[in-house]
């Protein structure tokens, strides 16, 4: 290692994602008066701050935005001392000095030094891999009502998925769109109750049942979707539409981890209940893991335990633990 990279400080602990679950981390981290610095994306945001509304936070009656939310996050976090910075990490390189494990994180330009990495990378939405969809992203199809919605005021669009975002989106989505159909695979939503009751009532909202989009076709922009009926392949069919909003899931963001770190088969993070990975040093939350539910409520407490196992792990290192 040179004298300018021996030079340079070394990190307790190098959060990666500036979500709720990095945050909590960020924040728990800070309050142990560990030396911690938090990374997050340039060119990305978290999925919380595309999302419309939160009603299902603890302690938030009435419900708020999601940028709002991490708004406040962040500026708790600070406040206990945490640093933070926007890069686009590149790689992560494990290294040894002075005799203890370490990684080097390299964001942009810059790398950094750190005794433990807490990897809360979120997850981005799935595609459908359709014809069209990629020659359209930006002219008529999104991944984000909340970025996008008002572009389609008095318009028809296609909402498609099935889960709490698709339909939550959906629904606010009734604010600017004449008339919003939701295109489903199966013949019931996934969706909780409460959305799916809100969603039936409203007059804007519509529902093609047991349907794919085979291809979105426009002329400058979309004008169109193709749809194949799920029990019946010759079954195809053209509705017409201005937007195509898709939510039929979420791939996890580990590629930086690949190759130190154990995948599961979607590509999620594998972790232990205390948030460790199958790499000494490396632990990870939130919806980049391999989980059950992606929330913000289960993000934040994903960020409070690997924040902690990470402060023991750091404090074994050094010989300091209690």
């Amino acid at each position: 290692m040179s004298e300018k990279q021996t030079a340079n400080p070394i990190w307790d602990m190098l959060i990666i994602g500036g979500g709720p679950a990095g945050y909590t981390a960020g924040l728990y981290a800070a309050r142990a008066s560990l030396k911690v610095l938090l990374i997050e994306g340039a060119s990305t945001v978290s999925q919380i701050t595309a999302t419309d509304w939160i009603e299902n936070y603890p302690g938030i009656l009435g419900g708020t935005g999601g940028f709002e939310l991490i708004d406040v996050f962040r500026k708790q976090a600070v406040s206990f001392g945490l640093t933070v910075i926007q890069a686009d990490c590149t790689a992560l390189l494990a290294e040894e000095w002075e005799g203890r494990q370490g990684w080097i994180v390299q964001a942009g330009d810059q790398s950094f030094r750190t005794l433990s990495v807490v990897v809360a990378t979120g997850a981005h939405w799935r595609k459908l891999a359709v014809p069209g969809e990629e020659h359209y992203t930006g002219r008529g199809v999104s991944y984000c009502a909340t970025c996008d919605g008002a572009f389609f005021r008095n318009r028809n669009v296609i909402v498609v998925g099935g889960g709490d975002t698709a339909v939550q989106e959906a629904i606010f989505l009734t604010k600017f769109a004449s008339t919003v159909t939701i295109v489903h695979r199966r013949e019931r939503l996934r969706a909780t109750a409460i959305l799916q009751e809100r969603a039936l009532a409203n007059e804007k909202i519509s529902f093609i049942w047991n349907a794919v989009v085979e291809e979105i076709s426009g002329e400058g922009t979309v004008t169109s979707v193709r749809l194949r009926h799920v029990g019946d392949e010759e079954k195809i069919w053209e509705v017409p539409a201005s937007g195509v909003f898709v939510f039929i899931g979420l791939d996890p963001n580990s590629d930086l981890v690949r190759g130190h770190a154990d995948l599961g088969d979607d590509g999620a993070i594998l972790v232990d209940a205390q948030m460790r990975t199958s790499a000494k040093g490396i632990f990870a939350c939130g919806d980049c893991t391999q989980k059950l539910l992606r929330q913000v409520v289960t993000a934040c407490g994903d960020g409070a335990t690997a924040a902690f196992s990470a402060q023991l792990y750091i404090e074994e290192l050094k010989g300091v633990a209690y």
